[in-house]
């Protein structure tokens, strides 16, 4: 907005001016000090109401990431830049650099030092540190990061050797150097002695020793909780999807392969967590790797070039604001990856920014789920500031290869009556609409909203691939192990279906948060698949269950129907048949 009036008013730190080229009814400055109002785009609104608007996302704005652990984990990890090649110089000076850049400030508060500060253990059964690499110890290391106001992040892995040492193959310094056979000892070294505030368990000498994840990630977590520290957060490292035991133990899991820096592997892992809304909950998260932002193409020099996603080919500025947007409306933990001493003003200004943040450092805990897809398309949304409330984050995430036009229906959010839109990335009011507005996306690039409307509407639509799967793992191919899985699946409703549920008591799908704005008798429509006959059981919020059964569907998708007095309020519908497999699902539909 540079053109000719501009007023003042300095005590709200609101301006207005009139800008006809301008499409935005306004904009907070990029400082985050004022807000400017332009005049040419009140709609029929007196300059007032926008002003107040404007103000209110101003003092959103100055709100900063406080290190709640409801909220995902911020923070910065060394093995993406330095792998193995750490040192006391290089993690101070990180420390340092976090401190004064606007990292801290942010909410970036914590600094992880991965594989590679150890040197096995001694004959004594006590940890060594690298001799080279920190001759003085870690505890003047971690000191040096908490006088910073920061907190400090430690590695380790579930088996005997970590995964820098290639299994005696790499690092020699990391064999013998993990957790298996020195739990106790261990952690009471970390978090007693040093005063680690966090750390990442890996799994390479686990899996070379088939170990059981959950019998010792289990274990770990118990050597955690005998130090008498409550405040360590535990991230559990094991590249998949472990199970929804995790959240039981751990405040983080990861859920992929390590991240590279290119659009093969933030795609991919994107798509690796697009069904895992329903594992989230307030302090724990799925965790989606650390964060590949400043690595621009053309810009970097590549540090690996190799891993299951290939090479640090680098991304595009759009690519790198859908990846930071993205991780954010997923809640994943925010672990800066690059070297923030020498980090660009673009990236900087992206992960710093308040109103991206907010959709993360959310202690609703939520995941957002997929509203609504076409294609490549994906529409995500997620409560704002109370659960079921009128204010909704929205994600536009265009995966493909070719710009498309989103259709936004304000009823596949939720939401009613005239919305109000405020661009998160760009800071800015694009103007409200009602029912139904287009947005063009480009290829590989994202677009994040907050939403404010008038009503709240009742969920309708309640796809399977958003519901609680009890028995879900990620660790055994699901066929193997009996347990339900998401399954792309055409003419399903939002592509994916839910297969293989039943057949144990467990092996349940679950329905949390169904929100009935107004007590009566309500239909609960199941659209769902089978070859042959089959039935399954619906219980609501624990009370005797109803069985329904489903004759062969013969490769159609058919609804079957079930009434049920609901009062107002949250309910839970659980889906199950202990005795047999169900038929496969596409969603559950609330008919009012």
């Amino acid at each position: 907005m540079n053109t000719a009036l501009l007023l003042a008013a300095a005590a709200t730190a609101i301006n207005f001016m009139e800008c006809p080229k301008c499409d935005k009814r306004f904009r907070i400055a990029e400082d985050g000090q004022s807000a400017t109002v332009n005049l040419c785009r009140l709609n029929g609104e007196g300059r007032d109401v926008l002003a107040a608007r404007a103000e209110k996302y101003l003092k959103m704005g100055h709100k900063r990431a406080s290190g709640d652990p409801r909220c995902p984990l911020m923070g910065w990890s060394s093995w993406n830049t330095f792998a193995l090649n750490i040192s006391e110089e290089i993690i101070l000076g990180v420390a340092q650099a976090m401190a004064t850049n606007g990292l801290k400030e942010a909410g970036y508060l914590y600094v992880n030092i991965d594989d590679g500060f150890f040197y096995g253990h001694d004959e004594n059964g006590r940890l060594r540190w690298h001799p080279q690499r920190f001759p003085n110890g870690m505890k003047g290391t971690v000191d040096g990061i908490h006088a910073l106001g920061l907190k400090a992040g430690t590695y380790s892995d579930a088996g005997a050797n970590t995964c820098g040492s290639g299994n005696g193959k790499g690092d020699p310094g990391g064999v013998g150097a993990g957790l298996y056979g020195h739990d106790a000892a261990d952690c009471r070294l970390h978090f007693n002695e040093m005063g680690f505030d966090f750390i990442k368990v890996d799994y390479c000498g686990g899996r070379y020793q088939h170990l059981d994840e959950r019998v010792r990630y289990t274990e770990i977590a118990n050597a955690i909780k005998a130090t008498g520290r409550s405040d360590v957060r535990f991230n559990i490292c094991r590249w998949a999807f472990p199970g929804t035991w995790a959240a039981d133990i751990a405040e983080s899991w990861r859920t992929t392969y390590d991240i590279r820096a290119s659009w093969k592997a933030v795609h991919t892992i994107i798509g690796e967590n697009l069904y895992l809304s329903a594992y989230a909950k307030p302090g724990h998260f799925n965790d989606m790797d650390m964060l590949e932002v400043d690595r621009i193409a053309g810009t970097f020099t590549p540090t690996f070039g190799h891993g299951t996603f290939g090479g640090d080919t680098g991304l595009t500025r759009d690519e790198e604001t859908t990846h930071f947007g993205l991780w954010c409306i997923l809640s994943s933990p925010l672990l800066i990856g690059c070297d923030p001493r020498s980090m660009s003003a673009e990236s900087l200004k992206l992960v710093t920014n308040p109103y991206l943040l907010a959709m993360n450092q959310n202690d609703l805990g939520l995941q957002a789920y997929i509203a609504h897809r076409d294609g490549t398309a994906y529409m995500f949304v997620k409560d704002a500031d109370l659960l079921f409330g009128k204010s909704r984050y929205v994600a536009l995430y265009n995966s493909g290869d070719t710009e498309c036009e989103f259709k936004v229906c304000a009823k596949d959010l939720d939401l009613g009556g005239r919305i109000d839109v405020f661009d998160l990335v760009e800071r800015a009011d694009p103007g409200p609409f009602q029912d139904v507005v287009s947005v063009k996306v480009a290829p590989h690039a994202s677009k994040f909203y907050r939403f404010d409307a008038e009503k709240r509407l009742e969920r309708e639509i309640y796809e399977a691939e958003t519901a609680f799967l009890t028995d879900y793992q990620e660790l055994k191919p699901a066929k193997d192990a009996g347990t339900a899985y998401y399954e792309e699946v055409k003419g399903t409703s939002g592509g994916v279906a839910v297969r293989q549920l039943g057949n144990r008591e467990t092996n349940d799908m679950i329905f949390r948060n169904v929100n009935v704005l107004k007590a009566g008798t309500r239909t609960l429509e199941f659209r769902c698949r089978t070859g042959e006959d089959r039935t399954f059981l619906v219980q609501v919020d624990g009370e005797k269950p109803q069985r329904l059964a489903v004759a062969n569907t013969q490769g159609k998708y058919v609804d079957v129907k079930l009434a049920v007095a609901f009062k107002a309020g949250v309910h839970e519908v659980r889906v199950f048949n202990p005795f047999a497999y169900t038929p496969d699902f596409d969603f559950m539909r609330l008919v009012p």
